[in-house]
């Protein structure tokens, strides 16, 4: 498990940021308040899990990354464009998953 390795480590192949780290960072950071929901795979959230929480946080805060990072137009995207899954488009509030990234 990639939490398993960042109790370890600061990024998923060592101490370089690399590729694999970005693309888990921008699957973590949807996954408590858009995956959780919509896959319904809420046994382990990245909030509790204080490895993937601290990962998360050390990639959003460096520099350029906050600024593309916007909650809300994912969650719009994800809840509003399938229909077949969510035929009113509402958009849960979520648990507030941007206020342990600041």
């Amino acid at each position: 498990h990639a939490s398993t390795i960042l109790e370890k480590q600061r990024y998923l192949t060592g101490n370089t940021l690399t590729d694999a780290d970005i693309r888990l960072f921008v699957t973590l950071f949807r996954f408590d308040e858009i995956y959780s929901v919509y896959f319904r795979a809420n046994t382990r959230l990245v909030l509790l899990t204080p490895s993937l929480l601290n990962y998360c946080r050390d990639i959003y805060h460096l520099e350029g990354v906050s600024e593309t990072c916007s909650m809300e137009h994912c969650k719009a995207h994800f809840f509003c464009s399938h229909a077949e899954w969510n035929k009113f488009s509402i958009i849960p509030k979520g648990i507030g998953f941007m206020d342990h990234l600041e």
